[in-house]
């Protein structure tokens, strides 16, 4: 016998919810001594303390095995597994071993213990009084996590059942809580929905009083509906639906406790939720796309006409899931800067006073310290004592922004240790300036050059403006690298260009030393078959993945790794650090080049390496040979 999770209406102090419990399922085999009827476990809640449950870690650890037994060694790789064990101990089994748990009644967990309030199983961490310990793993388990069957029937998934899988390296989102979902869920292929154990099991209430969004009792519909939520403005089956019985109104159980004024990273001002909007249709500020004036929204007190669709400014990468409806607004602006005299600061990045200068002429040794790129005609800040260089555009870069592409606060980093840093967006590795996220828990950073980006994006290559309104979910191709890989993309909203970060943020015009025009970037399909990079002697692909820089006036032409070097982003001078390998950049501007360790030709690219491994040099042309 195994068991099976289903809903039954139970009443609470007089008020009826759903209430989740696990029944016996019976198999369709002979029953041993030790199998349990079901007038024993008619409720699993009443279960004695006694082992009759596998541990999960084991659970687990039976699916890898068996995944590692159909794949040797890529059980690593698998991230959305089905479990087939069940959570009942069977004495009979004797292929694995099975580890006794506890029901811990009612015990508060140590808040001093050294794993503290976390379940072991799932990616919840609150245990609270309810959990069972495992003695020979010393790990504790929610009971919901301990007990979960292999499927449950969901009220709203009548038709067909969720199954209980094991999720790794995935970014999917619980329906219910709408927090990341892995490990131990529960998953549903048919309408590709996941729902942490926890979650699939929460007692569901049949009225539900909130009166900051409606005035009267809000009501369970009792089965699902294609009605249209008065809150967000769309059919979700997926979700409860609660109606109103004496007005027109409906809205999803998700959507009755949304937030009231928020912030997202699409908008210098906080936005705040509004039943219908007072004027005609606009298009969001996120997707871009309309959005209709009779239903709820998020609008800018600030900014007139600015207007979010309520799921787009939910979104999990554009609101920071913070309440800020009593929550001051902070006035938080610290300059870059302080203005000495006229044309000349101190930078807080630089001991020196810096100089106001116009650079004129293009010398191509020289490199500004926050994006690293060339020092071309324009303005710039230069260091009265010292090589210290900044453009004038990176000197006033703030020390903190929001930028479009992450929900957080981003702080403006200058040092990074002996280490290099990959932007999140173009995913290039800098030891550049950088924007670090301000959550401690967030690893998220971005260079000088894609922290610069805006809405709308002015991309040099394109007619329209761009911006960031395709659903992260999509896996566009960018029209320059013809790459589907997981990454950042702008899309213009009046015709169908895509272009990714890595793309976007290439230098449109560039200068060559050999050449007094500026080179200007071209699509690997602008190619034909007598062009040839001057640098490399390559001919360059016709149609290919990748573009490349030329000049129209004089027809030169350049690959753009050879112009710009695999590593455009890395900063000579500057030590890194990989384990016991100390690695040294350094211009590759010498009258002779380096030879290269391992190509056996010297070095082609503007950086090369100098890698030290028990005090012996190695010269290096690109970091690609470190991996």
């Amino acid at each position: 016998m195994d068991l099976f999770g289903e809903f039954h209406k139970v009443e609470f102090n007089g008020k009826p919810f759903l209430v989740y419990r696990n029944v016996i399922k019976p198999l369709p085999q002979t029953q041993t001594s030790n199998s349990f009827d079901k007038q024993s476990i008619d409720s699993v809640y009443d279960l004695p303390p006694q082992p009759l449950f596998l541990c999960p870690r084991l659970r687990t650890r039976i699916l890898l095995n068996s995944l590692d037994d159909e794949v040797e060694d890529e059980v690593t790789n698998h991230i959305l597994s089905k479990y087939s064990s069940s959570p009942l101990f069977d004495e009979t089994s004797n292929n694995h071993h099975v580890l006794p748990l506890f029901w811990c009644n009612n015990k508060e967990v140590d808040p001093e213990a050294e794993e503290g309030d976390e379940c072991y199983s799932c990616s919840i961490q609150t245990i609270g009084t309810d959990y069972y310990f495992c003695a020979t793993c010393d790990k504790r388990f929610h009971k919901e996590c301990v007990e979960c069957p292999l499927e449950i029937s969901y009220p709203t998934h009548t038709k067909h059942s969720l199954q209980l899988f094991y999720s790794k390296y995935r970014f999917d989102h619980c329906i219910y809580c709408r927090k990341r979902a892995t490990y131990m869920i529960y998953f549903c292929a048919l309408c590709d929905s996941y729902m942490h154990v926890l979650c699939a099991q929460s007692k569901i209430p049949f009225f539900i009083d909130q009166p900051k969004r409606h005035d009267h009792t809000l009501t369970l519909f009792p089965r699902q509906a294609s009605l249209t939520c008065n809150i967000c403005g769309l059919i979700n089956k997926l979700h409860f639906t609660y109606v109103c019985p004496i007005c027109d109104f409906v809205a999803h159980s998700d959507c009755i406790y949304i937030p009231q004024t928020i912030r997202i990273s699409r908008h210098h001002h906080r936005v705040s939720f509004i039943s219908s909007l007072p004027f005609e249709e606009k298009s969001c500020g996120v997707c871009r796309q309309m959005v209709d004036s009779d239903y709820g929204a998020y609008t800018c007190n600030v900014c007139s006409g600015y207007v979010v669709h309520v799921r787009c400014a939910l979104r999990k990468d554009i609101w920071d899931g913070k309440e800020l409806a009593e929550v001051p607004e902070e006035l938080e602006d610290v300059e870059s800067f302080r203005k000495i005299a006229n044309g000349v600061i101190l930078h807080f990045s630089h001991r020196h006073h810096l100089k106001f200068d116009i650079s004129g002429v293009f010398v191509g040794n020289k490199f500004c310290q926050a994006c690293v790129l060339p020092i071309n005609e324009g303005n710039v800040y230069v260091c009265v004592e010292c090589d210290f260089i900044l453009h004038e555009t990176c000197a006033y870069a703030p020390r903190k922004k929001v930028h479009p592409l992450h929900p957080h606060p981003l702080t403006l980093k200058v040092d990074h240790g002996d280490a290099l840093f990959q932007c999140s967006a173009c995913m290039r590795k800098s030891n550049g300036f950088g924007y670090d996220c301000t959550s401690r828990t967030c690893y998220y950073i971005l260079d000088a050059v894609c922290a610069s980006t805006a809405e709308p994006f002015n991309y040099q290559g394109h007619r329209h403006p761009l911006f960031l309104s395709l659903d992260p979910k999509e896996k566009p191709m960018c029209h320059i690298c013809k790459s589907t890989k997981n990454k950042k993309v702008l899309n213009c909203i009046e015709c169908d260009f895509i272009i990714c970060f890595e793309c976007a943020t290439l230098p449109y015009m560039v200068r060559y030393k050999h050449d007094e025009h500026y080179l200007t970037f071209c699509h690997g399909d602008e190619a034909n078959g007598s062009d040839w990079c001057e640098l490399c002697e390559g001919k360059l692909a016709i149609g290919g993945k990748e573009g490349f820089y030329k000049c129209k006036d004089c027809c030169t032409t350049l690959h753009i790794n050879c112009l710009l070097g695999p590593d455009p982003y890395y900063k000579a001078g500057q030590t890194y650090e990989i384990g016991e390998i100390a690695i040294l950049l350094q211009h590759n501007n010498s009258a002779s080049r380096p030879i290269c360790y391992f190509c056996n030709i010297r070095c082609p690219y503007p950086i090369f390496l100098v890698a030290t491994v028990d005090r012996i040099a190695y010269i290096l042309c690109s970091s690609k040979h470190l991996k």
